[in-house]
């Protein structure tokens, strides 16, 4: 879904609000690649102007990120508040210094209250010189207002989706989404394989920002790559368009009564392969996920959890015999049973499936489907401290199955 001049001036204003109350800043890093990958952007005409609307981020009890993207380099900020006249302002700074470099913004609000809703809108300043000893500004564009709320860490349910597989299928968003029937939700998870390859950033705006800005306005996607993002002259690239919990690959994080661990699960082929051009290490890089993973298993947070989740797109049963399969068997199945996960949800294979605890695994086994028409999924989780529900749909609205499962603690 490409965004025209027209559209996207539909939801841009050119007036810039008042702006009162404290500055809140966020550190974070800029890819090195920024040049190159700027390089590569939509071909658009020389009009300031948004090529995503704003998305969701990294949610918190205290904090929301929120990152767009603009077709020239500007001077960017978020204005935000409790209530729709907003009030305060927060901007991307990096050892002291604004973002001005790269037309990837990312800006990270910090020490909000928890269970609270706030308003938004983002704003870029278009930077139409840039000397020493002088900067000269052009014309300011500004979204919508759009709303989040933060994390209750009190809460006792937590609702999630989840997609995997869609392969460059941008339609497969609204498609599977629809399948939700407007029920709530907290998150959607993205589980592997949004792309065949990485190509460049034109691919990455119209196949997964603009897609997914279906809900990404409101409420915030996770990602975790499949093996073909791992693949393509701009795979190094695509980590800097999103994102996750401690800006890393793998994660874990707590909503309700949930711990969940996200893991990379990298290539399904040796790394000797000769497609790689020997540029891959992700025998070494599971090996050090499975060094962290132990470390989360061992917290208090885990432990206490009523339910304790993984999600990695590789599945290590129900699959295939590949290296990546059998590595993730060897380095992460000994720990998910060793520390008794309770859920496992997959993507990879194409070919959906629910599987009960058996002889293999403890713990009940979800993979989803895709790509193709009849064989897309979107998986609704639900739980609270008693109770978790796992139904998962085919794209025509009919439900595979589902899991019932309680708590074992």
């Amino acid at each position: 879904m490409k965004l025209n001049k027209n559209t996207r001036r539909s939801f841009l204003t050119k007036s810039i609000a008042s702006v009162t109350g404290a500055v809140v800043a966020s550190a974070l890093p800029i890819s090195a690649f920024a040049e190159e990958r700027n390089s590569d952007v939509l071909p658009v005409d020389d009009s300031h102007s948004f090529l995503t609307k704003p998305y969701l981020q990294a949610p918190s009890a205290n904090g929301m990120t929120i990152m767009w993207l603009t077709n020239l380099k500007c001077l960017n900020w978020v204005e935000f508040g409790e209530t729709e006249k907003l009030g305060t302002k927060a901007q991307q700074t990096t050892n002291g210094m604004l973002n001005t470099h790269s037309k990837i913004n990312c800006v990270s609000i910090n020490g909000l209250k928890p269970n609270t809703q706030y308003f938004y809108r983002v704003f870029s300043k278009q930077i139409l010189d840039f000397q020493p000893y002088k900067m000269t500004f052009g014309e300011i564009i500004s979204s919508e207002i759009y709303s989040f709320a933060t994390l209750n860490p009190e809460a006792e349910q937590v609702n999630w989706l989840v997609m995997n597989d869609i392969h460059d299928r941008p339609e497969s968003f609204r498609d599977l989404m629809q399948l939700n029937n407007g029920k709530s939700y907290d998150f959607v998870f993205l589980n592997g394989d949004m792309f065949d390859y990485q190509t460049d950033e034109n691919q990455i705006v119209k196949h997964l920002l603009n897609p997914c800005s279906l809900f990404s306005t409101t409420k915030p996607f996770m990602l975790v790559r499949g093996n073909h993002e791992t693949r393509g002259k701009f795979s190094r690239n695509l980590c800097d368009y999103y994102y996750n919990y401690d800006n890393k690959e793998y994660y874990s994080f707590k909503m309700g009564p949930v711990f969940t661990m996200v893991l990379d699960t990298g290539e399904d082929k040796k790394d000797s392969h000769p497609v790689y051009g020997g540029a891959i290490d992700f025998d070494k890089y599971r090996e050090e996920q499975a060094v962290w993973l132990e470390e989360q298993m061992k917290t208090k947070a885990f432990k206490k959890a009523a339910f304790r989740v993984v999600m990695m797109h590789i599945p290590h049963f129900h699959s295939d015999d590949a290296h990546g399969t059998l590595e993730c068997r060897r380095v992460f199945g000994s720990l998910f049973e060793k520390y008794k996960i309770d859920l496992f949800i997959a993507g990879h294979t194409h070919e959906y499936g629910l599987y009960e605890p058996n002889l293999e695994h403890s713990y009940h086994f979800a993979i989803g489907g895709g790509p193709s028409k009849g064989t897309r999924t979107l998986t609704r989780i639900e739980a609270n401290s008693k109770k978790l529900i796992l139904k998962m749909f085919k794209d025509d609205g009919t439900e595979i199955g589902q899991f019932n499962m309680n708590s074992k603690r």
